[in-house]
């Protein structure tokens, strides 16, 4: 691996940023430019991974109780007090297998235990399945704490497992 940047995301990244959620959209959700400056607005934690002067891989998180209309999100909200809510990560499918997805997430349960918060939340599809997702966040600790299924607008069903992950404590 050559050499790697993590750093938040700003405005300049965004069309990077949505062209890599376009390419992995299969195993997250649509996002134009206006979707990411409303989730960029809300995020606590946006992160963008460059590798060798590269937009290779992002992460968007959202606190509890944010002003966020999304019912994976609003799952959470009403059953968790204190969470960081990962809307999304996305690795480039050039970028793959570099663990630039475990550094954003070993970074991310880094703010989130400065912050004091309890819980990671995040959620993946298990219908259709994503096995490499499910792999993934077994191996970060979470576990599943329930299911929903979900429309899309486009009349298409999925069903996602929705995931907790306890946030060690600074230090541990």
């Amino acid at each position: 691996m050559g050499e790697l940047v993590i750093r938040r995301a700003v405005p300049a990244d965004f069309a990077a940023i949505v062209a890599l959620n376009s390419g992995e959209v299969r195993h997250t959700s649509p996002m134009d430019g206006a979707r990411l400056r409303q989730l960029d607005a809300l995020a606590a934690w946006h992160q963008l991974a460059v590798l060798d002067g590269q937009p290779a891989a992002f992460i968007l998180a959202l606190r509890d109780h944010v002003a966020y209309r999304n019912d994976n999100y609003e799952w959470f909200a009403a059953r968790q007090a204190s969470f960081l809510y990962i809307d999304r990560i996305v690795v480039g499918q050039a970028f793959q297998h570099h663990g630039l997805g475990r550094r954003l997430y070993r970074d991310c349960f880094a703010f989130a235990a400065q912050a004091g918060i309890p819980y990671l939340a995040c959620e993946y599809n298990v219908e259709p399945p994503n096995p490499p997702s499910a792999a993934f966040h077994a191996a970060h600790g979470f576990v599943e704490v329930g299911s929903q299924w979900l429309t899309a607008a486009d009349g298409s069903r999925k069903r996602v497992s929705m995931q907790l992950a306890p946030v060690p404590p600074t230090g541990s």
